[in-house]
């Protein structure tokens, strides 16, 4: 499953910085001055899964291949971005294409990197890139109408779908709320994500912080998170500087910086842990002698759905799934023990894959 995540923000707020230590490299230059990124720097990133490591050492297993996700570190916004300002719409429209938005905010003081506003501001950052986002599909939805009207008069009910839509988006968007928080039914769910607006994108707040505040926050990010209650969005506080640092150390060094710093983790871990729950996904498993292997899915998919993943012909001729627990597979050392203890479990069509299942799929070819 390719899931796809825009780092957003207004120039200078740690973007690059924070995208440089996702990738672990230098692909997107970090430097002192806007629009350093002109072209979307796009970065595949393996998810942290702890559960992974402890299941290939269950046979063991010869590789890890872990679940990715994929991270897209957009130009910075400025205020007019809408109307062509800075480096214009050619960056909005990279956002489309994405399922999620981080929507980065500065929350440090450092007199020696400039804001383009002229002063630290995380919330007045934060509404100019919701304004800017929000204007941009006003301007897509508007143009669309009068067709949609034509078309609907016909006995079009495709456009009559479609119109009422977009009527119900501009209504949030001209009451000065984005289109995410327009209630969508399920019929109505693949209509909407056609029309393809950056509003209606999940939204994360990141909070990038100093080095001081990296455990506990501060003052400015306990507000970004407050304002990410109020709308709906998630939010991770994190420090950029920290992880860049981090990214450049081998697994032993990074255990002892952290400890340093009062962390437990990365704060790259949470970050992604926090695009998978915005996008309501989770994570199951497959186990061989060859390879230990995380897979994504939706909340709520059943086993052929999962088995999908994998490869359409194991959905099209799904017959069952043997599925064990991750727990019981740990505790029990594998598939044998679980057999003895009764732990493992055939599962049919209608089977809802639990987080953490280890699975191995039936099917006709």
């Amino acid at each position: 499953m390719a899931l796809k995540v825009a780092i957003v923000g207004l120039p200078n707020v740690g973007k690059s910085t924070l995208f440089n230590a996702l990738t672990q490299t230098a692909a997107a230059q970090a430097a002192n001055y806007p629009f350093c990124t002109i072209e979307p720097n796009t970065g595949d990133v393996a998810v942290p899964e702890p559960r992974l490591e402890a299941l290939a050492t269950v046979i063991p297993s010869k590789e890890i291949i872990p679940a990715r996700i994929n991270f897209v570190d957009i130009a910075g916004l400025v205020r007019g971005a809408s109307k062509g300002e800075g480096l214009g719409n050619q960056f909005l429209a990279n956002i489309r294409d994405c399922d999620a938005v981080a929507f980065v905010t500065r929350c440090f003081i450092d007199d020696d990197i400039t804001h383009v506003e002229g002063k630290v501001d995380p919330l007045a950052d934060l509404e100019t890139i919701e304004t800017e986002l929000m204007l941009a599909d006003l301007e897509s939805l508007e143009k669309r109408v009068v067709n949609l009207e034509k078309r609907a008069k016909t006995g079009d009910k495709e456009s009559a779908q479609t119109l009422r839509l977009v009527q119900a988006a501009l209504a949030e968007l001209n009451a000065g709320r984005p289109a995410r928080t327009v209630k969508v039914s399920a019929e109505d769910d693949k209509a909407w994500r056609m029309l393809q607006l950056l509003t209606s994108k999940p939204a994360l707040y990141v909070s990038n912080v100093d080095e001081a505040s990296a455990a506990e926050g501060n003052d400015m990010s306990r507000s970004v998170a407050e304002r990410a209650a109020r709308d709906g969005a998630d939010h991770v506080a994190i420090s950029a500087q920290i992880e860049s640092e981090i990214a450049l150390l081998d697994p032993a060094e990074r255990v002892e910086f952290l400890e340093t710093l009062g962390l437990t983790e990365p704060g790259l871990n949470k970050l992604i842990r926090e695009a998978y729950h915005l996008l309501g996904l989770q994570t199951y498993f497959t186990v061989g002698p060859k390879e230990a292997r995380a897979w994504t899915i939706h909340k709520g998919d059943t086993a052929p759905q999962a088995a999908g993943v994998i490869h359409t012909d194991f959905e099209k001729g799904f017959i069952r799934a043997e599925t064990i627990a991750y727990d019981d597979y740990i505790r029990l050392k594998g598939e044998a023990g679980a057999r003895e203890a009764g732990k493992f479990r055939q599962e049919g069509k209608e089977y809802v894959v639990q987080d953490g299942d280890v699975m191995n799929f039936r099917f006709n070819v």
